[in-house]
């Protein structure tokens, strides 16, 4: 994460829309709305030209849809990867699978207040991957088979301790470190080294793979 503002391109076509992202964003502080895109190939001109520390990125755009443009500028052939932070509807589950295997680094729902989108920016933006709740367990549950990341048999978390289970449960909740800290009563530093920790242990990318992993052992189920 850069000393100076967040820099931030919202790429979205409904001009609504757009303009209370802008709005909302625009407002903070701690962020610069550099650019806007309305469809996807102005989406990639616009990434390319601008180098955000965050896209806001819709999936449904014309000329090439969110999907495309996050496999481009975050997949594994992007020379320096985006971080992008895709904001969807609910009922577009199969869309946001393709969009987390894309490369995604996190996923709001549309309908969620735009001061969450703030914080989801900036989460975003410090590294760390961002899942909301709701799509955490309406979408990971349903497709985590499918995302599994490669795990070698006989039980991958029997190599975590006790502790680190309690925070991959919370990872799973979509919990941020600083609500982890709160939940567990640690400080975020010490959240942050055990994030690294399960990351490490479970050769996991990210914490969205972390995430999936914990739904795919059933530590925690799409039922809740």
């Amino acid at each position: 994460m850069t000393d100076g503002p967040i820099r931030v391109l919202i790429c979205e076509d409904q001009q609504l829309i757009r303009a209370g992202y802008v709005a909302v964003l625009g407002a903070q502080q701690d962020m610069e709305v550099v650019g806007q895109a309305t469809n996807g190939r102005e989406a990639l001109t616009e990434i390319g030209r601008l180098r955000p520390d965050v896209v806001v990125m819709d999936i449904q755009m014309p000329l090439l849809d969110g999907i495309e443009v996050t496999r481009r500028v975050a997949g594994p052939g992007a020379a320096t990867p985006a971080k992008v932070l895709v904001v969807t509807t609910f009922n577009v589950g199969q869309y946001v699978y393709d969009a987390l295997r894309a490369g995604a680094s996190g996923f709001l729902l549309k309908d969620a207040p735009l001061d969450e989108l703030a914080a989801g920016v900036r989460t975003v933006a410090r590294g760390e991957s961002l899942l909301s709740p709701a799509v955490t367990r309406t979408l990971i549950g349903r497709y985590a088979d499918r995302l599994q990341p490669a795990a070698p048999a006989g039980g991958p978390l029997d190599r975590l301790a006790p502790r680190e289970l309690e925070v991959l449960k919370l990872i799973a909740g979509g919990l941020s470190n600083a609500e982890i800290a709160a939940e567990l009563v640690l400080g975020v530093e010490t959240v942050k080294t055990y994030v690294s920790r399960i990351l490490t242990k479970l050769d996991l990318r990210d914490r969205v793979q972390a995430v999936v992993l914990a739904y795919r052992t059933g530590l925690v189920s799409a039922a809740g």
